[in-house]
């Protein structure tokens, strides 16, 4: 299984990365929404881990890129921002689910 790891913060991709190390399990890890819509046509994950405070295209909007060309793909909002408008506006762009950092 192949996840994709989208967060400008390497620590972050870091440890959500140790956390999922398991057989069978590939991580892969951008720091921006626009290489990550790129890598997720490249290889299409099964999932994608996407942080949403991100330089350049953020991820509500790599979000909502990605579910208008792959409208399968499974996204998983993982963030700071635990305020409604955020888990609105991430359910709208197609994500499956939003989980806040703090409780990783």
């Amino acid at each position: 299984m192949t996840i994709l790891i989208v967060d400008d913060n390497p620590r972050i991709r870091s440890t959500i990365r140790n956390m999922l190390m398991a057989p069978g399990v590939e991580c892969i890890e951008c720091d921006n929404g626009s290489v990550a819509l790129q890598r997720y046509r490249e290889i299409q994950p099964a999932w994608v881990l996407m942080d949403i405070m991100m330089p350049g295209m953020n991820g509500i909007e790599t979000t909502k890129n990605i579910i208008a060309e792959y409208p399968d793909a499974r996204i998983v909002i993982v963030t700071d921002y635990g305020d409604k408008e955020f888990k609105t506006a991430a359910a709208k762009a197609g994500a499956v689910d939003y989980v806040l950092k703090e409780n990783l």
